[in-house]
């Protein structure tokens, strides 16, 4: 199935229904906010095992896609450079991992029934949450369309991060307590994958004008935008969530 993908078919298609993503996110912020709405006068629902499902399949999901895309980025890292694995567009239509990057894309419209199970069992809701999805969710498929340099990266390590974020829902899910230190670990993985996001977009700045590194300044200064406030508000949960209550804990 991998071999007989048609990438271009696909990034064809991406390019014709990339303004979908505007209506996916405005379905998504009435949906989710009227569910709170409608939960506010309910008790929450368990649903411990359609979120621990629901969490399996996009950690297996996760998994696999890692595995494909870093074959991919190994190869390029082995053969050719850092930099052609930044600037080079092959990735999107190479054999080993099209498909995956093309289903990547696809997910990010599933991934938004994350915020679904936040509001059914009456969680709380952060900015940082469904922010993050939705701008995740337009950079995607914009990315994929344009077939953006540095897009092998971003997928990549997105993927990777997701694997192990995944698996934790999904132990959490099942009743499992896990150290505190896990949690922690995971949130600083995505500040980083922010922070390289960030390196990678100055290298683009700079390898803007050769021949093998095609992207524009709208490209850059999207994924600029979007990596610095991704890094900031993680950031900010990182101290709130992990720093802040600590001390609070030591104090009391």
């Amino acid at each position: 199935m991998e071999q007989s993908f048609n990438e271009r078919e696909a990034i064809e298609w991406i390019r014709e229904n990339w303004y979908k993503t505007f209506l996916f996110s405005v379905a998504y912020v009435i949906l989710i906010f009227g569910l709170q709405y409608l939960m506010k006068e309910r008790r929450g629902y368990n649903l411990r095992m359609p979120l621990a499902l629901w969490s399996l399949g996009l950690a297996l999901f996760s998994a696999v896609g890692a595995h494909r895309t870093w074959k991919h980025m190994v190869f390029v890292l082995t053969t050719v450079g850092f930099k052609q694995s930044v600037c080079n567009q092959l990735f999107y239509v190479d054999p080993i991992c099209k498909l995956w990057v093309y289903l990547f894309v696809l997910s990010k419209v599933l991934e938004l029934g994350d915020t679904v199970f936040i509001a059914l069992r009456k969680q709380k809701l952060i900015f940082l949450h469904w922010y993050h999805h939705i701008l995740t969710l337009i950079y995607s498929w914009y990315c994929y369309k344009e077939m953006l340099s540095g897009g092998g990266w971003f997928i990549t390590l997105n993927l990777t991060v997701h694997t192990v974020m995944y698996s934790y829902y999904t132990v959490r899910a099942v009743g499992f307590r896990l150290p505190r230190w896990i949690a922690m670990a995971i949130t600083f993985s995505q500040i980083l994958q922010m922070a390289i996001g960030i390196i990678l977009c100055i290298f683009l700045i700079f390898w803007k004008e050769d021949e093998v590194c095609l992207c524009t300044w709208p490209a850059i200064s999207f994924s600029l935008l979007m990596y610095l406030s991704y890094l900031v508000l993680f950031c900010n949960f990182f101290s709130k969530t992990y720093l802040t209550s600590t001390q609070k804990l030591k104090g009391e």
